[in-house]
């Protein structure tokens, strides 16, 4: 074939597969995400190799941490369907509460040629017990038997949860090749003590507004701290890894090497070259757009549990769990606004002149996940200074009046559906000629919905809503057309800010766009159920 016909065949191919992702985004519904993990103080776990899958239909050979038996339990308790493999990308992630002391046993079911292994819990004092001395830590040898045989093929690793806060573990063993390969999880540290701030006033009728609304409360506290500073209404956990995939086929060669005539195995992965490192899927959470945005625990990823799809409501407080865990960094910017950071590796930042009451950190308009860092920090969207009502006012639609709080928000009521809008641009016109009842004098004339912009979630509408669609453009204009999304104009119209990678490559998949580092924070007025459950 000719290099032009094949540079035109190669162009048709990304131009279909961007097509059929885009299709797949309509159709499927918006899966919510969470910080689902497992419940210790004691976890016993083991290392795998399973097979990981991409959106490109690749399924890539990796290693892995997963549950050596049942955990202790689950957390959120509103998440019924969540499960612990064997194996999984990341490893389960560990949730504890400070001041306990923490147990994980690991038993090395690695392939024999992948040598030992381990785990390192960065900023906590450790103890081990059992299995052979390595550079970093104690190292469990593979295992030749059912459970631990030998006996140096389990290692106990114990230490106090002194402080609260996100964190990183990660194999301590070859860590150029073994977290690569999918080794590495998160533990979640929960404060011993709630701050009174945290379950009071605004914090008490966001949860009441979820509440009426018939939310379940899938926080894991409310609070990231035992600061005031540090309470939250909703939380997510984002691990952002990369990989390469010729790393991986050279690591599965190796491991399933049958020796041959005079064709010899290599006894061990010394011989798997880590660089020259050429990454070619890009990763939150063990998953690339557009898997990420399928559910937790969802059955086709039974070795990629965790999704990464943020959800909220306007005036919620959003606690991001950040950590990098491969060995890029990598620039994530979250539209919508800034984000503020709380900590750092569990390290609350202060201010040096009133550290009781008030918090240093800085206002971020990128993320930068460097590798093995771990960040907490606030997002939040009100819709504050759009300077037009964002909720239209529908006639037919029960709204409570705008009455301004002393920040000057309305939430007086929090079954209202306008509840937390900024009372300033209460009827606010943005329309010239409106279809819905806030009046007309706007400066903005809507295109026809036709070619208006649409998608998933926003609803070609400049507004909150259920009835978003019809009040920009009327009872024949629906955008889109009306079935054609699980996600309809007439059940959900919110804002879908665009969160991803500001490295370029980093949002494809294997240099195929659209993938890799991409998600949708979705904002919807207080009447659409948020369901994290799935």
């Amino acid at each position: 074939m000719r290099t032009t016909n094949m540079n035109k065949k190669i162009a048709k191919t990304q131009l279909l597969l961007a097509l059929m992702v885009t299709v797949a985004m309509l159709l499927t519904r918006s899966a919510e995400a969470a910080a689902p993990g497992i419940t210790g103080p004691t976890f016993n776990l083991t290392a795998q190799p399973a097979f990981i899958t991409q959106p490109d239909g690749s399924f890539v050979y990796s290693w892995g941490y997963g549950c050596n038996g049942a955990p202790a339990g689950f957390l959120p308790a509103a998440i019924s369907s969540a499960t612990c493999s064997l194996m999984q990308v990341p490893g389960p992630t560990l949730i504890v509460t400070q001041g306990q002391t923490v147990t994980v046993n690991l038993v090395n079911n690695l392939p024999a040629r992948a040598g030992n292994t381990s785990i390192l819990f960065p900023g906590f004092n450790v103890a081990t017990v059992g299995g052979v001395a390595g550079l970093l830590t104690q190292e469990a040898v593979p295992a030749t038997g059912a459970g631990c045989v030998p006996a140096t093929a389990c290692v106990s690793y114990t230490f106090t949860a002194t402080t609260p806060g996100t964190r990183a573990y990660y194999s301590g063993t070859q860590g150029d090749l073994q977290v690569e390969m999918g080794m590495y999880g998160a533990i979640i540290v929960l404060p011993s003590t709630i701050p009174a701030a945290c379950t009071s006033g605004v914090h008490t009728s966001n949860l009441s507004a979820q509440g009426s609304h018939g939310e379940a409360n899938f926080r894991l506290a409310a609070a990231a701290y035992s600061h005031p500073g540090a309470c939250y209404d909703r939380e997510y956990l984002f691990q952002f890894s990369e990989m390469d995939p010729r790393i991986h086929r050279e690591a599965e060669e190796i491991a399933t090497c049958v020796a041959a005539g005079a064709v010899t195995c290599p006894a061990n992965m010394d011989g798997v070259a880590t660089e020259p490192y050429v990454p070619a899927f890009f990763m939150i959470n063990g998953r690339s757009m557009p898997d990420l945005m399928d559910g937790n625990y969802a059955p086709e990823y039974p070795h990629q549990p965790y999704n990464g799809n943020p959800h909220m409501h306007p005036g919620e407080l959003v606690l991001l769990r950040i950590i990098g865990q491969g060995r890029w960094q990598h620039p994530f910017h979250e539209h919508g606004n800034h984000v503020r950071i709380l900590a750092r590796d569990g390290n609350l930042i202060q201010s040096a002149t009133d550290p009781a009451n008030n918090l240093a950190g800085p206002l971020l308009f990128t993320t930068s996940t460097t590798p093995g860092q771990a960040m907490d920090g606030i997002f939040y969207w009100t819709g504050k200074g759009l300077n037009w009502d964002p909720y239209g006012h529908a006639a037919g639609v029960t709204q409570a009046s705008c009455t301004p709080d002393a920040n000057g928000y309305n939430t007086g009521s929090p079954l209202a559906t306008n509840y937390f809008e900024w009372c300033q641009d209460h009827n606010k016109p943005l329309q010239a000629f409106p279809v819905g009842s806030v009046g007309a004098g706007g400066p903005v004339t809507l295109p026809n919905p036709n070619i208006f912009a649409n998608g998933a979630w926003y609803g070609g509408s400049p507004y909150l809503g259920p009835e978003a669609t019809v009040r920009a453009v009327g009872s024949t204009g629906t955008t889109p057309p009306s079935g054609t999304v699980a996600n309809s104009p007439t059940e959900e119209a919110g804002f879908a800010f665009m969160w991803h990678s500001h490295a370029e490559r980093e949002i494809t998949t294997n240099n195929i766009f659209p993938g890799g580092m991409m998600m949708m924070m979705l904002v919807d007025s207080r009447e659409f159920v948020i369901d994290e459950s799935f």
